[in-house]
């Protein structure tokens, strides 16, 4: 007898689902009050299996990555081929397929239906917005532009960079009310930043890997995206220069990051705490099923962020600012710490978290 599904929901997909960002997916979409999964893929090798059967090593170990309970509801369902996937029995597509074969899956999906992706193939085309819900969701418009430019029934929203998702974050409000000119991050990024053929044990243990191929990069032009305004159709750059140095560290999940910021305004921790709290209060996503109490968490205790103590603020959906001080380098500005959950905020759950605010926007 087929499964039956609650039709008030909206059927959805995985695709690269045995994966480690696919599985934080079936996690984060467990008992979904808006979201139903009702399809499922992966590649060859395990398609035609029960999820339970894909996702088993040839030890026999269950691989699952991501903690807790592997959810009842995935672990009878069978994977399909990604060419497999019915998108006319769908309303959204959730993608964690790497970044090499994403740009072909995700244009062959998004001719049909929406796709949110973690992957980087879409995020610098000029039409395709970069969002982060709760900063830049205006951007969403230019979803409607994307359709209309590609001729398609769907559209593609990635995500950022994990290591730009926490920056971004806290640059907004200080980019709105104090007009930030110039921001220096140095990134201590967490081992499963890295996937899973990224960071050797060897490699990163007593040790810290000064670089990380084209991240740098990527934060460069991510910030200044998301940030950006919105007008006639396309998106203008922030007017914010950034420099940055992305590191690998001994973390198993989490990236903390040190930013000095300049401003163009007079700022100080205390107009800095106002503000982000107030930002709490106002903050859009506010309601939305994966939305944390609290999208900032600000700490005047000198020792904070650490990783072992903010993973699990807001179920990894709260990003938190500590170590704030004026920064004497400049006329005006501030240098402070910040934790961001790279596997949480920074990937599926975020992901999910935009598939609630592009549904509630009327966008799937």
């Amino acid at each position: 007898m087929a499964e039956l599904i609650d039709m008030d929901k909206k059927r959805v997909a995985i695709i690269g689902v045995t994966g480690s960002v696919g599985q934080e997916f079936v996690q984060s979409l467990n008992n979904h009050p808006w979201f139903e999964v009702t399809q499922i893929a992966a590649s060859e090798r395990s398609a035609g299996k029960k999820y339970l059967d894909a996702i088993r090593a040839p030890s026999g170990i269950i691989a699952w990555d991501v903690g807790g309970e592997i959810p009842e509801y995935i672990k009878e369902m069978q994977v399909r081929r990604i060419d497999e996937i019915d998108t006319s029995q769908l309303d959204l597509v959730f993608s964690a397929v790497e970044s090499e074969a994403a740009r072909d899956i995700e244009t062959k999906m998004a001719a049909e239906i929406p796709v949110i992706s973690t992957s980087s193939a879409y995020r610098y085309e000029e039409d395709v917005p970069i969002l982060i819900p709760g900063v830049n969701d205006e951007h969403a418009e230019l979803l409607e532009t994307q359709k209309k430019n590609r001729n398609w029934k769907g559209w593609v929203a990635p995500l950022p960079n994990c290591t730009t998702t926490g920056l971004v974050i806290t640059l907004k409000p200080l980019l709105e009310e104090y007009g930030a000119k110039k921001v220096m991050m140095t990134s201590m990024q967490a081992i499963s930043g890295g996937g899973k053929s990224g960071v050797t044990a060897m490699g990163i243990t007593d040790n810290i890997l000064p670089y990380i191929p084209k991240e740098e990069g990527k934060v460069r032009k991510e910030t200044r995206k998301i940030l950006g305004k919105l007008k006639d159709g396309s998106i203008e750059e922030a007017e914010i220069k950034v420099s940055s140095t992305c590191t690998r560290v001994p973390v198993i999940d989490g990236h903390t990051e040190s930013v000095f910021v300049e401003t163009e305004k007079d700022i100080d921790p205390q107009s800095a705490k106002v503000t982000y709290d107030e930002y709490n209060k106002s903050i859009s996503v506010s309601g939305l099923p994966s939305a944390p109490k609290d999208y900032y968490a600000f700490h005047e205790d000198p020792t904070r962020p650490q990783p072992r103590m903010e993973r699990e603020v807001g179920d990894g959906m709260t990003t938190t600012i500590g170590r704030v001080e004026k920064e004497e380098l400049f006329d005006h500005g501030l240098k402070y710490m910040l934790f961001s959950h790279n596997k949480k905020m920074g990937s599926a759950k975020g992901a999910v978290l935009l598939g609630e605010m592009l549904y509630k926007k009327g966008k799937i």
